[in-house]
C-alpha cells in the first residue's frame, strides 16, 4: 500500500462518496476507486459497501480507520516537524562549556538567541578544558566555549581573551593608590581558586616567572567563593576579569595593576568537530557567535546544515 491509497480510504470514509473524496483529494473518481481497490487487494479484504445512499465502510473498514488516519498524522507531524527545524520553531542546541564562561559569559549570549529561537530547546554541559574537549570529540555536544585547544578532529574559532585581573576590597591599603609590584602582591594574603584549572596554574606561572613563593591564605573552589573572601578584606586575589565586572563597576571590588607584571590571559574559543554536517539550530548559533564577536566561522560550517 502507498500514501495515495490511505489518503482515499480516509477521504472515502470521511464523505461517504467516492466523487466527493476524488473533489477533495483533485483527483479523479476512477483514480481514487482505482487506489480503494488496489489497497483491498492488498490487504485481502473489502473496505466498503456501496448502497443506494452511497458508499459506508465495512467492519473490516471500520476496524482499519483509526490506524489509516494514525498513519496520515504521523505523516503530518513529521512534515510539521521538519518545518519547524526549517524555521527554527524547534530543536535543538547542546553546548559545552568551561565554567566560568557558562557562568559569566554564555548567559548573554544566550538570551540574545534563545529571544531569537524561541522554540530551540538549549542544554549547557560544564567542566574543565580536557573534559569539554571530549564531550565535542563524541558528539556528547554540538559545540563549545572553552580554553583555545588544538586538537586534529576539531575546528577552534578564537573569540576573545579573558584577562586576570588583582582585585582588593576598597578598604585594603592596595585600593588607595591602585597600583603595586608583583613583590608587594608576594607579601599579602593571597586567596586562590580552583587547584586543578588553568588560570589556578597561570597564576602560579606568574609568581615562578619572578622567583616568589606567593603567601597563600586560603583556596577556594570556586569564583564567587572567592570574591566573597576578597570583599570581607580576608585577602587579595587574582581573578578572570569578565567574573568581577560587575564588583567592579559598583566598587566591591577594586582592580590593582602590578606595575612589573605582565597579568596572564586566557584566550576563550568556539570549538566544533570538523567536517560534520551541523543542524540548523548550531549554524544559527555559530552566526549569533560571529556577529557577536566579529570572528570568521568557516563558510563550510554556515551552510549545508542538516
Amino acid at each position: 500500500m502507498d500514501l495515495g491509497q490511505i489518503e482515499a480510504f480516509v477521504q472515502v470514509s470521511q464523505h461517504k462518496s467516492f466523487s466527493k473524496a476524488a473533489e477533495a483529494l483533485f483527483l479523479t473518481q476512477p483514480s481514487v476507486t482505482a487506489r480503494i481497490q488496489a489497497l483491498e487487494r492488498d490487504l485481502g479484504e473489502p473496505l466498503f459497501e456501496r448502497n443506494g445512499r452511497g458508499v459506508r465502510p465495512t467492519e473490516m473498514g471500520l476496524t482499519f480507520l483509526p490506524f489509516a488516519r494514525r498513519a496520515l498524522k504521523a505523516l503530518q507531524d513529521g512534515r510539521d516537524a521538519i518545518e519547524g527545524l526549517r524555521n527554527l520553531e524547534i530543536g535543538t542546541l547542546k553546548l559545552g562549556s568551561a565554567l566560568t564562561v557558562s557562568t559569566y559569559v554564555l548567559p548573554k549570549i544566550l538570551k540574545r538567541y534563545c529571544g531569537t529561537y524561541p522554540g530551540v530547546e538549549v542544554s549547557v554541559h560544564t567542566g574543565r578544558s580536557e573534559q569539554v574537549l571530549q564531550m565535542v570529540l563524541q558528539d556528547e555536544v554540538h559545540c563549545a566555549l572553552e580554553r583555545t585547544v588544538v586538537h586534529p578532529e576539531t575546528v577552534t574559532v578564537p573569540l576573545y581573551e579573558d584577562d586576570l585581573v588583582l582585585v582588593a576590597a576598597p578598604g585594603h591599603h592596595f585600593a588607595q593608590k591602585r597600583s603595586t609590584t608583583i613583590e608587594e602582591v608576594g607579601h599579602e594574603s593571597l586567596i586562590l581558586f580552583d587547584r586543578g584549572s588553568s588560570y589556578n596554574q597561570l597564576i602560579q606561572g606568574v609568581f615562578r616567572t619572578h622567583g616568589i613563593v606567593p603567601k597563600t591564605l586560603m583556596e577556594m573552589d570556586t569564583i564567587e567563593g572567592t570574591k566573597k573572601m576578597v570583599e570581607e578584606g580576608l585577602g587579595i586575589a587574582l581573578l578572570p576579569k569578565v567574573s568581577v565586572e560587575q564588583e567592579i563597576a559598583n566598587n566591591r571590588l577594586i582592580p590593582i595593576s602590578v606595575a612589573n607584571a605582565q597579568m596572564p590571559k586566557r584566550q576563550i574559543a568556539l570549538i566544533f568537530r570538523k567536517n560534520r554536517k551541523q543542524p540548523r539550530a548550531v549554524v544559527a548559533f555559530f552566526s549569533l557567535v560571529q556577529e557577536l564577536y566579529g570572528v570568521q566561522i568557516p563558510d563550510s560550517a554556515l551552510s549545508g546544515a542538516a
